[in-house]
């Protein structure tokens, strides 16, 4: 929505009251609706939870869990909402979004009960309409949203429940679990899915996986990660654990929107908005360039405690990615032609660091940690380097064999 407003009407004076701040209605789970769901999760062998969306706080993440653990439930958390359950949980699944476990993604699929709490169920929640199938879905769907024009937009739930987060977590931890549940074996599994999923094939000389695990392992409780949009996210989205909401508050603060820019700007209002605590902003070469100038807000409003880590492949990454899988080879305007970020950093009164192989980014991350202003580490990664699972060399291939080509065009 765009509101246009005449000039004269911004600079008049006004005799209108100050109206008080306007609290959102919080609605509850109709009794009803809590006993079919109950009676739902009785009949179910392979249930799976997704929560996402906007409305939680500490109190509601809290209670979905202990609704989680009442009744034994593997919990997968929405697209870039992986701060709404424990990642370190034994329930936690992984995180359903852009670059999914594949075999998180069959268990989706696999599901006879799919209660999802809180997410829209968009394109990038649903593997792009492809885990659930719309209108009807194969598995049985319990939809909980807190708006009532979403439920049943894209999908036809056989259960849709308007409630607020805040109000469905505290109900859906009141329904009363089994002795025991047929699914035990099904929530550990995907438990250890997702643990193996942790685990990477080594990567030289600069290592992204390892880098994420250096960021976990070193930096405070609580510190907020932010990011824009870009394949370089898929590995802190990958291998970093966020704790749940209730333990520190928002610890992941991304753009569901696939906005690029978005990064920089949100770590500089969390660092001044929560002096006290760490923010670490990971940003793409062509994500950070958008609004780079946001580190001169960060000097020049004092923020201390912030870092952020330019992942630079000299390219617009996800762009790329996608001409080498529809038009192997043929690249355009995708290139980027990079300042020397360091150097740039410097110049904005940052600190910064130039790390060229995985054994350098510690002792970077330590010196930022230790310092008194803010801190930019310049990852120089391979352009080749696109995925936390893919090259753009195996992407181009693979694309070439699918559309019957030679190395040097079509056969």
């Amino acid at each position: 929505m765009v509101v246009v407003l005449p000039e004269d009407m911004l600079t008049r004076s006004t005799t209108a009251p100050v109206l008080p701040q306007v609290r959102s209605a919080q609605a509850w789970p109709t009794p009803a609706a809590l006993a079919e769901l109950r009676e739902r999760l009785l009949e179910a062998k392979k249930p799976l939870v997704i929560a996402g969306g906007g409305g939680w706080t500490g109190e509601s993440c809290a209670a979905l869990q202990r609704f989680a653990e009442a009744w034994q439930l593997p919990v997968g958390c929405a697209f870039r909402f992986q701060d709404l359950f424990d990642n370190r949980h034994p329930l936690y699944a992984g995180d359903v979004g852009i670059g999914i476990n594949p075999k998180l993604a069959a268990r989706v699929k696999e599901a006879d009960l799919i209660l999802a709490v809180g997410p829209r169920l968009g394109e990038m929640t649903t593997g792009g309409y492809t885990l659930l199938q719309a209108p009807r879905p194969t598995q049985s769907l319990v939809h909980i949203h807190a708006g009532a024009e979403e439920l049943g937009r894209v999908y036809e739930a056989e259960l849709m429940i308007n409630a607020s987060m805040s109000c469905a977590a505290q109900a859906l931890e009141t329904l009363a679990a089994p002795d025991s549940v047929a699914w035990s074996a099904w929530a550990e599994a995907a438990h250890q899915d997702y643990l193996a999923n942790l685990v990477a094939e080594p990567v030289s000389p600069l290592d992204m996986a390892e880098v994420v695990k250096v960021l976990s392992a070193q930096c405070p409780d609580g510190t907020i990660f932010t990011n824009g949009a870009g394949n370089y996210s898929g590995w802190l989205h990958r291998f970093h654990q966020y704790p749940g909401l209730q333990h520190h508050g928002r610890t992941q603060l991304a753009p569901t929107s696939g906005a690029m820019g978005y990064g920089l700007p949100a770590a500089v209002a969390a660092s001044l908005l929560q002096p006290q605590r760490w923010v670490v902003n990971i940003a793409g070469d062509g994500d950070f360039l958008m609004n780079g100038q946001e580190l001169a807000t960060a000097t020049g409003y004092g923020a201390h405690r912030l870092i952020s880590v330019v992942v630079d492949n000299g390219t617009y990454g996800t762009i790329r990615m996608h001409q080498e899988r529809e038009y192997p080879g043929r690249v355009s305007g995708s290139d980027l032609f990079n300042p020397d970020f360091v150097q740039l950093a410097l110049a904005y009164g940052w600190a910064a660091h130039r790390v060229d192989h995985t054994e350098e980014f510690g002792p970077a991350l330590q010196a930022a940690l230790a310092a008194d202003k803010p801190t930019l580490i310049h990852l120089r990664l391979s352009t080749d380097v696109s995925t936390s699972r893919s090259t753009l060399s195996a992407i181009r291939e693979a694309a070439r064999q699918r559309l019957g080509q030679s190395a040097h065009g079509k056969d």
